[in-house]
């Protein structure tokens, strides 16, 4: 039974690191919840360990400049994590050919910036996808047009057995009060037309394995029962812990605010039927990281 509480303090004695999301938990992709950032800066002057777990797909120095610019300065984190540093390896090794497609904005070209735990990358080049061995899936050209839009891309790239590399598998988040489509919106519907999609972000493997890498950087073996995994994605944050077997705090004021009733603090009632139709049992819920 998930126990709601009603402030992170009551629980943070139990874990010695926080595998934390950041959109929708430590901003809304525009600015900072400072009460979030005041309970990590808190957490991490008792000891304790906390390394941001993103599906967003750009190498960690370029998210924690963003971090910064949205005002989650360095004390309130020890490390990150990316789906797309995940991910960059998989492309460096040739996962999806050398003679990529690119889907994404301008900003995630950085995507394609050689990665240096990868020795001997294989060369990488974009090109039109008539002449592509594989795809690779930044997120969509317009975050606001249905995935629908690239059904005869995907169509042709299937024909062709072509593999697409998912480097954020999330499917929507909330910037501001606008919603938008994410890479994983993308690679579903390419997986549903009968494609290939390699994911490497949450609730996947991977980027648990580099979120681990990244505390034994910090000189940490946490005991896997002291961590604790913080989100708001029901199907990837709080899946993601369930399969790696890690308690988890869902924030309910995130991407499910309308079916828990989340002002404050969710509705019990509706919190416990979405959990049940969800299938998700996390440790613990609240309404905003605070």
């Amino acid at each position: 039974m998930t126990q709601i509480i009603e402030n992170f303090a009551e629980i943070a004695d139990q874990y010695d690191a926080l595998f934390v999301d950041l959109w929708g938990c430590m901003h809304n992709g525009l600015t900072s919840f400072p009460a979030a950032v005041k309970a990590m800066q808190d957490y991490r002057k008792t000891g304790g360990k906390v390394v941001f777990v993103t599906n967003a797909p750009r190498a960690w120095d370029l998210v924690a400049k963003q971090m910064n610019r949205f005002g989650i300065p360095d004390d309130s984190f020890d490390a990150i994590a990316t789906s797309g540093d995940a991910a960059r390896v998989a492309l460096f090794t040739g996962a999806v050919g050398q003679k990529v497609y690119f889907i994404g904005e301008a900003h995630d070209y950085s995507f394609f910036e050689p990665i240096k735990v990868v020795e001997n990358p294989v060369e990488i080049t974009r090109v039109p996808l008539e002449e592509a061995e594989g795809i690779v899936n930044c997120g969509p050209f317009d975050p606001h047009a249905e995935p629908d839009v690239m059904r005869s891309e995907f169509l042709f790239a299937r024909e062709k057995g072509m593999k697409m590399l998912c480097a954020n598998p999330d499917i929507v988040i909330d910037r501001g009060e606008t919603r938008e489509y994410c890479a994983g919106a993308l690679a579903q519907l390419y997986t549903e037309m009968g494609g290939e999609s390699l994911y490497f972000g949450k609730p996947h493997p991977p980027i648990y394995d580099l979120a681990r890498r990244r505390l034994a950087q910090l000189d940490v073996n946490a005991d896997e029962a002291r961590i604790l995994c913080i989100g708001d994605g029901i199907k990837t944050d709080i899946l993601g812990a369930e399969g790696e077997g890690y308690d988890s705090l869902f924030i309910t004021g995130g991407l499910a605010a309308e079916e828990t009733a989340t002002k404050v603090q969710p509705d019990a009632e509706l919190l416990n039927a979405y959990l049940q139709k969800e299938k998700q049992s996390p440790t613990f819920a609240i309404g905003f990281l605070r």
